[in-house]
């Protein structure tokens, strides 16, 4: 029997098909059978305690263009699908705070979730490294403009950035007795008002800013190592990184044995690690990317690995 899979997305009309990992896990999906609904953030809906989404059905090719089909929408319970993938990039806005508590209505009707959606809104991508303090660099998380300063005079050189971006938006590296430094940790934290977080700079981002995808605790063979183009200090492929496939360090897989017990308990069953030199930078629960960089590189299915896990559930 085939399984039903609702997919909760960005819209598919503006991804790149070609590094997108949702698109990669709609393909694996597609390749084993599955019928196929799309959904956005704006499809889903509660009617008296009882989740609903508006989907559609969705044919996907392996192209950069034309690379998608939507069929006619119709709504349905949720729970009637077997699988969701929650897939929204971040922010985790109040938009999507919302959505989780939906689609917790649809966990407890029978769909599972992927990942928890209680674990989304509780697993903050950078706060969520404050729980394995002996795999991080010294790390503050703070909004008074004293501390942060002093803490970049502490370090020599820091990396500020918000707690709600994502691929390396709005980072800034700054040393001690730079002079936008007031400046830009006002802008950072809104005059004071809004947390930001701090870590020590890492000169091994010269070596790549590892990302180390991990499914049900197990991390895959190789990571994706993503390097600074000329003039940045950004890893990030989505400001301009080059990524190259490496092998997992003894340090990375001590880092992810340390991680591992808690993305399991919390039902976080695909989980991106950033890892710089010696050290964990971030947990990526919302939409973990890379795999079609590393299966492009390695010839792998990590998407379809993910996929048979899922379905091998009781």
């Amino acid at each position: 029997m085939s399984v039903r899979l609702g997919v909760v997305m960005d819209p598919i009309d503006h991804i790149k098909p070609w590094k997108d990992t949702t698109f990669a896990l709609l393909l694996a999906a597609q390749a084993r059978g599955w019928e196929l609904h799309y959904l956005e953030l704006g499809d889903l809906f509660l009617r008296d305690g009882e989740a609903w989404g508006h989907t559609r059905p969705v044919t996907v090719r392996d192209r950069r263009t034309d690379w998608y089909e939507l069929g006619p929408g119709a709504s349905l319970p949720l729970g009637d699908l077997d699988i969701i993938l929650m897939r929204k990039d971040p922010p985790v806005d109040a938009a999507f705070t919302y959505a989780t508590h939906l689609l917790e209505r649809a966990e407890a009707a029978g769909a599972r979730v992927v990942n928890r959606p209680a674990a989304l809104r509780d697993a903050n991508e950078k706060l969520f490294t404050a729980h394995f303090p002996e795999c991080c660099a010294p790390t503050l998380v703070d909004s008074a403009p004293q501390r942060l300063r002093a803490f970049i005079s502490e370090q020599g050189k820091a990396v500020l950035k918000p707690l709600d971006g994502m691929g390396g938006r709005s980072i800034f590296v700054v040393a001690d007795g730079d002079p936008n430094t007031s400046v830009i940790i006002d802008t950072l934290t809104e005059g004071g008002s809004q947390y930001i977080m701090a870590q020590r700079y890492l000169p091994e981002i010269r070596d790549g800013d590892k990302r180390i995808l991990v499914i049900d605790g197990e991390p895959v063979a190789t990571a994706l190592a993503r390097f600074p183009a000329a003039g940045e200090t950004r890893g990030n492929l989505a400001a301009g990184g080059r990524g190259e496939s490496v092998p997992l360090s003894e340090r990375d897989r001590w880092i992810c044995r340390q991680v591992a017990p808690a993305l399991v308990a919390r039902g976080l069953r695909f989980v991106g690690l950033d890892v710089i030199g010696e050290f964990l930078t971030e947990i990526n629960v919302t939409s973990p990317t890379c795999v079609r960089e590393l299966d492009a590189l390695n010839g792998s299915d990590i998407g379809g690995d993910l996929l048979d896990r899922l379905a091998a559930d009781p």
